[in-house]
C-alpha cells in the first residue's frame, strides 16, 4: 500500500504515531514540495516548520527499524509556489497531483486538501486531530497559586504566586539550558494546534504568541531576544461583578448610565479580569455582547463572540461590529491610533463601549484621547474612567462639558467650552480641559488652601452680614472671587429680587460672589487616635479602607486623606495641619471625620 502525506499530517506528527500503532503500513511517499515548504517555515522562524522536520527525522528512523519503507518523490517547487501555498493552495495541488500519478492514498489533517483531493476521486485518510489528553510540560510548572511562569534559556525558572497587586517571585527548579527550552516551547505549540479551542495568535520571525486553553503564552527567541524565552500567564481566579463589592451608585453607572467606559491601569492591575466580569454582566442582563482582542485572552462564556485584531483590520472588525450591532463592546486592550480612532468611531455611532488600556494614572486615560479627536467631542466618546490598582477600583472620575470660566480665572468674558472630570463619589472637580491659545490644556484644580488672616477677616464680615439666613459656608477661590454655600431655601432671600442684595455685597466687599447650593453633609464615623513620636495615627473600621476621609475642627475644614490599606491615617505633627488638629484636640475643640 502506498501512502502520500501533505504538509498538514506531517506538521501535526500524526503519522509516525499511526504507524508505531500499526494501523499505517506499506510505503510512505514524501513529496519534495513537503520538504520545501517545511524548509521554508523553520527560516522563517515558525515553530511548525521545526515540528514539521522533526516529524521527518522521526520517519527516517521508523524506515530503519523496518516499519515501513520512505521514498522522496516530485520536484522541488518555485519559491512562488512556496508563498502561495497558503493562500492559493499551489502545494496542495502539486501533492494531490503526486498522489494520483503514484495511485497512492493520500493521508492529510487538512479539511479542505481532504475534500479537494474526492473530488478528483483520490483515495483520502483524513485523519482529525484529537484533544491533548496529557498534560504539557509547561502545564506541569504550574501550581493551583501560579500566576506566570517566566523561563529562559541558561537561567532559573521564577514563578509569580499569589493575586493580583499581591504577589511573590519565586525561584523554582534548576536551570534549563537552550534544548530544554526549545522543547517546552515546540510542545506547548504542537498541543495547541491539535486542541480545537487553543488557538495560534501570532506566528512571526522571532516572536510567537498563543493561547492554549486558559493559557497565554508568549515565545520569543533572537534575534528578537538575546535567547529563547517563554512566559506563560494564566488567570488565578474568576471574578464576577458581585466580587468587587461596588457600591450601589457605581453598580448602576456600569450597568445603566455609563456608554464609554475606560478601564484603566498599569500592567497587573487587574483590568482584565474586571473587563471580564463586566462582560459576563452584561450577558446575565439579557445584553448582545461582543469583544475585540489582541491577542484574545479574556475567559468568556460561549455566549460572547471574541473578535482578533490579528487576523484581520480595524476597517473589518468596524464593517463587522457596525452590521451585527452589539449591545455591548468589551476593547481589550487600546493600543496604537487604529485601536482608539475604532473606539471612537464606534462610541461616536451609539454603540455602548468598554475599553481597557494602559495608563500610569487615572488622568492620563483621558490625556491618550487628546489630539486624536476635537476636545469639545471627548465626553461623547468618554464618560466614564474605572482606575484600577491591586485587582481593585481605586478611583472613578466622570465627565462632562460645560461652559463657564475655568477655575482660577475671574473674567467672564473669559468662558469657554470646559471639560470637568470630576472623582465619581465625592462629585469634586479634579482636573479640567479646555483650549488655552494653540493648545488643549488638562489643569489639575487643587485642593483648599491656607486662608490668610484678611481672608478670614473677609469671611467672618460676610457672615454677619448673612447671619439672618441661616447657616452658610464661604470657599476662597481666588484675591477677586468667592463661593458662598447656603441651604436651597435660602438661595432666593440671599440673591436678592433681581440680585439686588448680592450685587450690594458684591459692591462691598469688593469681590464677586458665585451663590450655590451646600451639600448635606454626612453623619460623622467613628475613629481611634493614636499618637506616636511623628504623627497622629487615625484609626478607622476596615470598610472605610480606600475611600477619601473629610476631616473638620470645631466644624471647620481641615484636609482629605485616603484611608490605608491598614485603616489608617497619619498626619505628621509638625506639619500646619497637624498643628491645628494637635490644637483643637488639646483645646477639647470637636474634630469629626466624614467618610
Amino acid at each position: 500500500m502506498k501512502y502520500v502525506l501533505d504538509t498538514s499530517i506531517v506538521i501535526e506528527g500524526i503519522a509516525s504515531d499511526e504507524i508505531k500503532n500499526n494501523k499505517i503500513k506499506g510505503t510512505i511517499l514524501i513529496p519534495h514540495q513537503v520538504v520545501a515548504e517545511l524548509e521554508h517555515q523553520a527560516n522563517q522562524g515558525l515553530e511548525i516548520g521545526y515540528l514539521g522536520l522533526e516529524e521527518l527525522q522521526k520517519l527516517q528512523d521508523l524506515k530503519k527499524k523496518k516499519k515501513i519503507s520512505l521514498e522522496f518523490i516530485g520536484e522541488r517547487p518555485t519559491i512562488d509556489q512556496i508563498k502561495l501555498a497558503k493562500t492559493g493552495g499551489e502545494i496542495d495541488a502539486l501533492i494531490r497531483q503526486l498522489a494520483f500519478e503514484h495511485k497512492a492514498t493520500l493521508i492529510t489533517a487538512d479539511k479542505v486538501q481532504a475534500e479537494s483531493a474526492r473530488v478528483f476521486g483520490l483515495k483520502v485518510k483524513f485523519i482529525e486531530m484529537e484533544k491533548p489528553k496529557i498534560k504539557t510540560e509547561l502545564e506541569k510548572l504550574f501550581d493551583k497559586n501560579t500566576m506566570s511562569l517566566h523561563i529562559k534559556e541558561d537561567c532559573y525558572v521564577y514563578a509569580k504566586k499569589g493575586m493580583p497587586g499581591k504577589w511573590e517571585l519565586k525561584k523554582l527548579k534548576k536551570k534549563l539550558d537552550t534544548k530544554e527550552v526549545q522543547t517546552i516551547a515546540k510542545d506547548i505549540v504542537e498541543k495547541t494546534r491539535m486542541d480545537k479551542k487553543s488557538f495560534i495568535e501570532i506566528s512571526r520571525r522571532g516572536s510567537t504568541i498563543l493561547q492554549y486553553k486558559n493559557f497565554r503564552v508568549v515565545i520569543t527567541k533572537p534575534p528578537i531576544s538575546d535567547g529563547w524565552e517563554i512566559t506563560a500567564i494564566r488567570p488565578i481566579k474568576k471574578l464576577n461583578l458581585d466580587d468587587y463589592n461596588l457600591d450601589e451608585k457605581i453598580l448602576n453607572r456600569i450597568k445603566e448610565r455609563a456608554q464609554g467606559i475606560l478601564v484603566a491601569g498599569e500592567t497587573g492591575s487587574g483590568k482584565s479580569t474586571f473587563a471580564q466580569a463586566v462582560a459576563e454582566s452584561y450577558v446575565k442582563n439579557n445584553k448582545i455582547t461582543k469583544t475585540v482582542e489582541s491577542p484574545r485572552d479574556l475567559q468568556l462564556t460561549d455566549n460572547i463572540t471574541q473578535y482578533s485584531k490579528n487576523f484581520t483590520s480595524s476597517e473589518e472588525i468596524h464593517d463587522i461590529l457596525f452590521l451585527s450591532r452589539p449591545d455591548n463592546l468589551i476593547f481589550d486592550e487600546i493600543r496604537d491610533t487604529p485601536d482608539f480612532k475604532l473606539y471612537i468611531d464606534l462610541r461616536l455611532a451609539g454603540s455602548s463601549c468598554l475599553g481597557v488600556l494602559h495608563s500610569a494614572s487615572p488622568v492620563d486615560a483621558v490625556q491618550r484621547f487628546i489630539g486624536r479627536l476635537e476636545t469639545g467631542m471627548i465626553p461623547s466618546v468618554l464618560d466614564t474612567i474605572l482606575y484600577m490598582e491591586s485587582g481593585k477600583i481605586s478611583k472613578i472620575l466622570t465627565l462632562r462639558m460645560l461652559v463657564k470660566v475655568p477655575t482660577g480665572m475671574t473674567e467672564q468674558d473669559l468662558a469657554r467650552p470646559v471639560i470637568e472630570v470630576r472623582e465619581f463619589e465625592t462629585d469634586k472637580l479634579e482636573y479640567e480641559i479646555y483650549s488655552y491659545g494653540e493648545e488643549t490644556v488638562v489643569i489639575p484644580i487643587e485642593s483648599k488652601r491656607e486662608i490668610t488672616g484678611i481672608e478670614k477677616l473677609a469671611i467672618k464680615q460676610i457672615e454677619d452680614e448673612l447671619s439672618k439666613y441661616g447657616k452658610i459656608n464661604v470657599e476662597i477661590v481666588s484675591q477677586n472671587k468667592i463661593i458662598l454655600y447656603a441651604k436651597p431655601g435660602k438661595i432666593p432671600d440671599i440673591i436678592g429680587r433681581a440680585g439686588s442684595n448680592i450685587d450690594y455685597l458684591e459692591r462691598k466687599l469688593g469681590l464677586k460672589i458665585d451663590v450655590r447650593e451646600m451639600k448635606v453633609r454626612k453623619d460623622p464615623v467613628n475613629f481611634h487616635i493614636e499618637e506616636t513620636k511623628k504623627n497622629i495615627v487615625f484609626q478607622f473600621d476596615e470598610k472605610f479602607v480606600n475611600k477619601k476621609a473629610d476631616f473638620y475642627a470645631d466644624n471647620f475644614f481641615v484636609l482629605t486623606a485616603m484611608v490605608g490599606y491598614k485603616g489608617e491615617i497619619k498626619i505628621n505633627k509638625k506639619s500646619e495641619i497637624g498643628k491645628k488638629i494637635l490644637f483643637a484636640l488639646d483645646t477639647e475643640k470637636k474634630v469629626e471625620v466624614l467618610i
